[in-house]
């Protein structure tokens, strides 16, 4: 007779540190700053390209703020990110294992090398149609390799940022504050919805992918991969897994 297989410790103690603040945060940190390196050496000519949804959130403080909107955005993103990560420290202790980016770094690895045969095992099974990497034919084809790696990276950090965390919740948020709808509805409504945004976003603006059904379909699927592993993976593997699925990409085409 066999026993229950239980968890380990250690397990345990990794799946809850991975989403915490930080760790999370701290992890998605280089993303960031990669970007923000590429996207600033890359500001001349026509390769003076932005990640989308990069452009969409400083459009909003730009609204606001006029000029100082870019500059406004940085410093709240990255101040509200140190405020999270400075609380959560001073919860749990300072000390932080190194151990545990590097477990979730190749944690993000894995998830991104299985990413596109999941997504697209799906989405091949919903459409009847055997189309694997197609999504990526298409994808930044006006980019250079470093514009394309710089958006990819961008995709990680700003993508997960708009889609997920302000997009998702505050469609959720509404649904339950305006219709009275219950938490789960409202939250399976805004991850569908959402994920249909995020697709249509990929076909928007001078460098936006010809509109076609398998990759509408992928990318939609996609958004739901992203939403479920934000949901229990935290931001930091998720967008590490977003910007190095997308670099795949970049490898391959």
């Amino acid at each position: 007779m066999t026993g229950t297989v239980f968890p380990s410790a250690s397990a345990r103690s990794y799946w809850q540190l991975s989403r915490a603040p930080r760790y999370s945060l701290l992890l998605a940190l280089p993303l960031l700053v990669f970007y923000q390196i590429l996207a600033v050496l890359l500001a001349h000519g026509p390769r003076s390209v932005r990640n989308g949804a990069d452009v969409i959130l400083q459009a909003l403080f730009t609204a606001v703020a006029g000029a100082w909107g870019p500059p406004l955005f940085m410093l709240c993103l990255i101040g509200v990110g140190l405020w999270l990560v400075v609380r959560d420290m001073g919860a749990h202790g300072s000390r932080l294992k190194g151990g545990v980016f590097f477990t979730m770094l190749a944690e993000s690895v894995g998830l991104a090398l299985v990413f596109g045969l999941c997504v697209g095992s799906v989405t091949s099974g919903v459409l009847g149609l055997l189309q694997m990497l197609s999504i990526g034919a298409g994808a930044g084809g006006g980019l250079d390799s470093w514009t394309h790696l710089m958006v990819s990276l961008g995709a990680g950090i700003y993508e997960e940022l708009l889609f997920r965390v302000l997009l998702v919740g505050a469609i959720s948020a509404g649904a339950r504050a305006l219709l009275g709808w219950r938490p789960l509805t409202a939250g399976v409504v805004a991850t569908l919805l959402g994920a249909a945004i995020f697709s249509a976003f990929h076909y928007i603006g001078p460098y936006g992918d010809r509109l076609q059904v398998y990759s509408f379909v992928f990318r939609m699927v996609a958004g739901l991969f992203f939403s479920a592993l934000y949901l229990t993976r935290g931001f930091g593997i998720t967008a590490w897994t977003h910007a190095l699925y997308d670099v795949s990409l970049l490898l391959i085409r």
